[in-house]
């Protein structure tokens, strides 16, 4: 007798197949889960809080923290600031969309560094600083100074952790305080001394122009008698951009507005200062703003020449200014006769220009490398009506940060 050794494969007819689910992220260990979700963009992640309490939960673990903070950088989001009393909205730069955020009530912002920004209240001059996307944040001691900052010229934020500087004074008696937040302590307040390089106020400028501090009147084109003392928007008032300084670590170089429209750069580590040759000549009628991308200070200078208006983009280099880029003169005509003023925030290869007057508002984004510009869209409030941007601020949207 044969045995056959062939075995059938075809089921029992009464038997059914089981159908297994497929794995999915409920299936994932939650120290994976959490880096999986420590690396989606910030608005991704709220959104998706919202599927399960697992998910909500792990938004407050520590190890999940841990695991944001890994993350060696994030795309820039934009804080908005406006005249009307609005929810406070910031534009990420990636997804291309507005995103509530949480604002110091009572105070205005007047710098940011990494995932913090720095509040002042204009009427005590208390600073405090915040997480925009968490809102945690915390007061800051008062100034050396005593209550308030007297002549208050400018303020920045720079470093990790975080050190905050207020330049006091006029040019050429300028002062600086700073605070360490490791230290969580000002430092005396220091004077600081006028540099005397030929890269500094002594150096010729392509435009020409000084760097008298002084103001000076004429007549423009329309028969107007204008001063060239700088007007700041109130929400840019104290407004300062820092980059790295190659004479410290852990130090800054600060670029501001003086009040004639100079561009003044303060080293916190040389406790120096040097006023920047003009961009254009005293008498013309301009807008002009400071900007930091990828370590170096920019200008953006918006002005009117043969019945149009361009708005373009220099770097000092080598003494003088230099243009790196230039909105399309499409783009830039329509701001022509408006008498508008710009307020800038770079970070990384963006930088972000609000466009205000009373006839024309609008924002519009730069990628400074490839000389590309954009026009932002429209934010648009709950009731149906289109927010106008005086100015904004950059950070990271870190969820991980103390204050």
């Amino acid at each position: 007798m044969v045995l056959s050794t062939e075995m059938s494969m075809a089921p029992p007819a009464n038997c059914r197949k089981r159908k297994c689910p497929p794995p999915g992220l409920g299936d994932i260990h939650e120290d994976m889960l959490e880096r999986v979700l420590a690396r989606l963009p910030p608005a991704s992640f709220f959104r998706l809080r919202a599927v399960c309490r697992e998910w909500r939960a792990a938004a407050a673990s520590p190890t999940f923290l841990d695991a944001c903070a890994r993350v060696p950088s994030r795309d820039p989001w934009f804080l908005m600031l406006s005249e009307r009393a609005r929810p406070t909205v910031a534009f990420d730069a990636v997804e291309r969309s507005w995103n509530p955020c949480h604002a110091a009530p009572g105070s205005m912002p007047v710098a940011a560094s990494g995932g913090l920004v720095l509040y002042r209240a204009p009427a005590t001059g208390a600073l405090s600083v915040s997480n925009p996307l968490t809102g945690a944040s915390r007061a800051l001691p008062t100034p050396s100074q005593g209550q308030g900052v007297p002549h208050l010229h400018a303020i920045a934020m720079y470093g990790s952790p975080y050190r905050v500087a207020l330049f006091t004074g006029e040019v050429p008696d300028l002062s600086m305080s700073v605070f360490d937040s490791s230290k969580d302590s000002w430092e005396a307040p220091v004077a600081l001394a006028r540099r005397s390089e030929t890269s500094s106020t002594d150096a010729p400028a392509q435009g020409g122009g000084g760097g008298d501090d002084s103001t000076v009147y004429f007549l423009s084109k329309s028969g107007d008698v204008v001063a060239t003392n700088m007007q700041r928007n109130a929400s840019k008032q104290y407004s300062s951009v820092a980059v790295p300084s190659e004479r410290g670590a852990g130090e800054a170089v600060a670029y501001f507005l003086g009040h004639s429209g100079t561009v003044v750069a303060c080293d916190t580590a040389t406790r120096t200062f040097a006023e920047l040759p003009r961009i254009l000549p005293v008498h013309y009628e301009y807008s002009i703003d400071v900007v930091a991308c990828n370590g170096a200070a920019y200008a953006v200078v918006l002005s009117e020449y043969l019945d149009t208006a361009s708005l373009r983009l220099w770097r000092f280099a080598d003494g003088a200014w230099r243009q790196v880029a230039a909105m399309p003169p499409a783009m830039s005509h329509g701001f022509y006769g408006k008498k508008a003023d710009i307020n800038c925030v770079g970070h990384g290869d963006r930088v972000m220009v609000c466009v205000s007057s009373g006839d024309v508002n609008g924002c519009f984004m730069c990628d400074v490398g490839s000389d590309r510009w954009e026009e932002l869209p429209k934010c648009i409030s709950g009731d149906g009506e289109v927010n106008e941007f005086l100015a904004a601020f950059s950070f990271e949207p870190r969820v991980e940060i103390n204050v």
